[in-house]
């Protein structure tokens, strides 16, 4: 079988010789893919940042498929059925599950005291295979697939399990009220996708920093939103605060995580010598931009270690912070309603379609930020 295959650090490549995947329990599917994505939260794998990333692995959270085979206890999915598979690998029956909490199921993964499973992600969430192949084998398959309405692209449909609802979650946590300024941190799919949604929920105003000018003028036009390079500031906080009569955003959206530009010291511990899980640049920013009583919403990728972050700012300001992996599922019948109904067109995001068999070049390309790369689709 065709698949990606991690050989370490800036090395994948596409493998002829990779196991096919077979039913090991009765709840399991198989899918045949028909389109897989490179996430910006793959690139942390990529370049060695995620502890657990295992020689010979399969990245890609983020795929479609038809499925091919199905265990003896699943119901709900018949072979030929065309399916999109969110990100999160849930039970459905944990106490967890029961709350929505789709991204911390506590079966699927065995480092379950905080993520749940999540397909080729490292052996932190789960050690499951991931989707940048030509089969996966699909667990608890009665709870995550869903049969793609006929009329519904498989372009966008591959947007729905993880993109479009993280985006969409990632303005839901931010608790967004009429009339509310939104400023998002990070203009890569995820952050473009959350301050289009901001205005789903009534945002008067919605401003993405970033420092990547192909990426600002992209999120100008698919997110009708405000964009500025921090590079040309001198300041980001000070700036927000200036464009808000000094009191500062009402939500601030972290749609960055770990590998933030912008700070020397934060690159240093975070990213170079690895003392931190993670350059906490967009997190601080965040923090000290946010108005006081504002709410702090987090999306992007942090490792299992601490931080350093101005924690004594959250509570002198009184914020809220929320975080989480999207529940995807949750989401799902809102999401499908937005296409469905024109609101938004989710595959417009992506700028580069690439045969699996070139899967370290579609890397490079999207790692290096080449070639006005915004989205990468793999094709098997």
């Amino acid at each position: 079988m065709l698949a990606m295959n991690y050989r370490g650090p800036y090395r994948v490549r596409a493998d002829h010789n990779m196991p096919y995947p077979e039913i090991q329990h009765p709840g399991d599917a198989i899918v045949k893919v028909t389109r897989s994505c490179i996430c910006g939260s793959d690139l942390h794998l990529y370049h060695g940042l995620v502890p657990d990333t295992r020689i010979g692995s399969t990245f890609g959270h983020e795929f479609t498929g038809i499925v091919m085979d199905v265990g003896r206890d699943v119901t709900r999915l018949k072979v030929g059925d065309r399916v999109l598979v969110p990100f999160n690998i849930a039970c459905g029956v944990c106490p967890f599950c029961k709350q929505e909490l789709y991204g911390n199921c506590h079966e699927s993964n065995p480092e379950a005291t905080a993520v749940g499973g999540i397909f080729g992600y490292s052996h932190t969430a789960g050690g499951h295979s991931g989707g940048q192949a030509e089969y996966v084998r699909v667990p608890f398959a009665d709870v995550g697939p869903y049969v793609i309405p006929e009329w519904m692209d498989t372009e966008d449909a591959v947007m729905l399990t993880d993109v479009f609802p993280t985006g969409y979650q990632a303005a839901e946590m931010g608790g967004i009220k009429t009339g509310d300024t939104v400023v998002v941190f990070g203009a890569g799919p995820i952050g473009i996708m959350a301050a289009r949604c901001a205005w789903f929920f009534g945002a008067a105003r919605v401003i993405i920093i970033d420092h990547i000018e192909y990426r600002l003028e992209f999120a100008r036009e698919f997110a009708h939103c405000e964009a500025y390079n921090f590079k040309s500031m001198q300041d980001p906080v000070l700036f927000i605060k200036k464009t808000t009569d000094y009191f500062g955003a009402d939500v601030c959206i972290d749609a960055v995580g770990c590998e933030a530009e912008g700070s020397a010291l934060q690159t240093l511990t975070g990213r170079n010598l690895l003392l931190q899980a993670g350059a906490a640049t967009a997190l601080q920013w965040a923090i000290n931009s946010v108005k006081k009583g504002g709410i702090i919403s987090i999306v992007g990728v942090y490792g299992p270690t601490f931080n350093m972050v101005p924690i004594g700012n959250v509570v002198n300001k009184g914020l809220t912070i929320r975080a989480n992996q999207a529940s995807v599922i949750r989401l799902l019948p809102k999401l499908i309603e937005h296409i469905q109904q024109g609101h938004i067109e989710p595959k417009a995001l992506i700028t580069h379609r690439i045969p699996l068999a070139e899967v370290s070049d579609a890397y490079r390309i999207f790692s290096s930020k080449l070639d006005n790369c915004i989205k990468t689709v793999l094709i098997p």
